[in-house]
């Protein structure tokens, strides 16, 4: 009982509430913006769900609202996303009725016990092993994600449009997303809009200008015109059959949401709070379901969005509520007559650009472990089930560590002058960060977690001749530690790898993206560089 109290205190929204009128200008410009920019992707990703375009924005909705009050990160910004819209996507065929169509009973059944799970979830605590999940894992994973989008997306434009529909919509609704960026440079009055709203205006004026015969977004629509919500009271009768398929979707938005939340940490230097996010979440998703939406998790495209345009407060994510909520209500009629294409071809570039970028380049280099993981987790995302590949990357992943398990050590984190006995000016705003034994996804978060409780400091000095083994997690873990350090302007300095771990870090280009002027060989190089 008093663990159970103790976890509902630490879940009282009264600290979001608190925040709202901290940076009220900026965080009403930052959420009507990530709005605007995430009405496509919330229509697309309704879209490919299977339960309408429409299903996008009542889960973008309750996402962003609740997620807000609710939630344990203060700039994160929730809707649909592409691991959780392919999921309900492949429920909707394991799910039909008689006659051959979804059974959207069941689905939003479905979606509401995914929510009342994560509530659960959130109350036990356990949202906090997000962070010992393999980064290999989480590569192949999201690799694997942007395969099916783009897959989907071809394998639907050539089974339902025309060769001229493609040509005169999709084509160059896709040369736009590719190569906005070089637009925006050349063309100043494209520097402020996003990519995906141009490209839905410009598909949707070529449609009208040339009065085209199109598959539109109001074609896609579950509700009738009189209304805006429906509402599915969930079916308890079925219960064994929903559950097994609410605890995957459940703990695809628990991965989701959360690893989007670590990229949020190191962007902004603020460590978020896993199961108050996990409870936002599930609050979320029980509305959704029972109002019609679809599955809703903290995006990253959104998120990143906000931190972007000046949020710093849960305000921003309820205003982006707002305004969706407001595009529904208002402009339902316009945004009705937009063609499919161009949601494909805005989905076709988030399927690229979903891919991780950080292993991608450096994927023949990868440790036979990691790259192994890596593979098996892609096809089997792919191939069979989102759910299944985690759970069997993250067993891959054990197995393949087990020999680190015994290696763990004690990290530890120490001032300049008591780890080198020496007194000096700039001492006093100097630590030193030790990480000791098998540097692996199994004994990173102690680490992160000593570097985050650190006093203030100005640079930061990493020793590393206490480590007997580093794994890709490891890599990126000492990558993010520098990332956060400089995100307040302190200097990095990282002596003492031995020959077996550096040879292995330069082939992951470790030292380049440190900097040569940053890596020093020995005690005593570090020691003279701060005197």
């Amino acid at each position: 009982m008093n663990f159970l109290l103790e976890s509902l205190k630490n879940l009282n929204p009264i600290h979001n509430f608190k925040l709202l009128n901290k940076n009220i200008r900026n965080d009403i410009l930052a959420g009507i913006t990530v709005a605007i920019i995430a009405l496509p992707l919330a229509l697309a990703f309704g879209e490919v769900s299977g339960l309408g375009p429409e299903a996008g924005i009542i889960g973008a909705i309750f996402g962003g609202f609740l997620g807000g009050l609710f939630g344990g990160c203060n700039v994160s910004v929730s809707g649909p996303t592409a691991p959780t819209a392919t999921q309900i996507a492949a429920l909707m065929v394991i799910f039909s009725n008689q006659d051959g169509q979804p059974d959207l009973v069941a689905i939003f059944t479905i979606i509401f016990l995914s929510g009342l799970l994560m509530v659960i979830f959130s109350l036990m605590k356990i949202a906090k092993y997000i962070h010992y999940i393999p980064y290999s894992v989480v590569a192949g994973f999201m690799c694997g994600i942007g395969l099916i989008i783009i897959f989907d997306q071809t394998k639907y434009l050539f089974d339902n449009q025309s060769f001229n529909e493609i040509g005169i919509i999709f084509l160059p609704s896709l040369i736009i997303m590719l190569f906005w960026d070089s637009f925006k440079k050349n063309i100043r009055f494209f520097k402020n809009i996003p990519a995906p709203v141009f490209a839905l205006l410009f598909g949707t004026i070529i449609v009208f200008l040339m009065d085209l015969e199109t598959i539109s977004i109001g074609d896609k629509m579950l509700n009738n015109k009189n209304s805006i919500f429906n509402f599915y009271i969930p079916d308890f009768d079925r219960l064994s059959s929903f559950l097994s398929p609410a605890f995957a979707i459940a703990g695809l938005v628990i991965i989701d949401s959360l690893l989007t939340c670590l990229i949020s940490d190191n962007m902004i230097g603020i460590r978020h709070i896993s199961s108050r996010e996990v409870f936002g979440q599930g609050l979320a998703n029980m509305l959704s379901g029972f109002f019609g939406g679809t599955t809703t998790a903290t995006a990253t495209m959104f998120t990143v969005s906000n931190i972007k345009f000046g949020a710093k407060t849960p305000l921003s994510s309820i205003i982006y509520a707002i305004t969706l909520l407001g595009i529904l209500l208002g402009l339902k009629s316009l945004v009705s007559i937009i063609p499919i294409s161009c949601i494909a071809a805005i989905l076709f570039k988030v399927g690229i650009d979903i891919m991780d970028y950080r292993v991608l380049p450096i994927l023949r280099r990868l440790p036979i472990i990691d790259l192994t993981v890596f593979v098996i987790v892609i096809l089997i995302t792919v191939f069979y089930n989102l759910m299944t590949a985690v759970l069997i990357g993250v067993i891959f992943s054990t197995l393949g560590s087990i020999k680190f398990i015994n290696s763990r050590k004690e990290h530890k984190i120490n001032s300049f002058d008591k780890e080198y006995g020496i007194k000096n000016q700039k001492a006093n705003s100097t630590i030193v960060l030790k990480p000791r034994g098998a540097l692996f996804f199994g004994s990173i978060e102690p680490l992160i977690k000593l570097y985050h409780s650190t006093e203030k400091h100005k640079i930061l000095i990493i020793n590393m001749n206490e480590i007997t083994n580093i794994d890709l997690s490891g890599l990126y873990a000492i990558e993010d530690i520098i990332s956060r350090a400089k995100i307040y302007n302190r200097k990095v300095f990282i002596y003492g790898i031995n020959q077996n771990i550096k040879r292995d870090l330069k082939k992951l280009n470790f030292i380049q993206n440190l900097g040569k002027e940053n890596y020093f060989e020995s005690e005593e190089d570090i020691i003279s560089k701060i005197k």
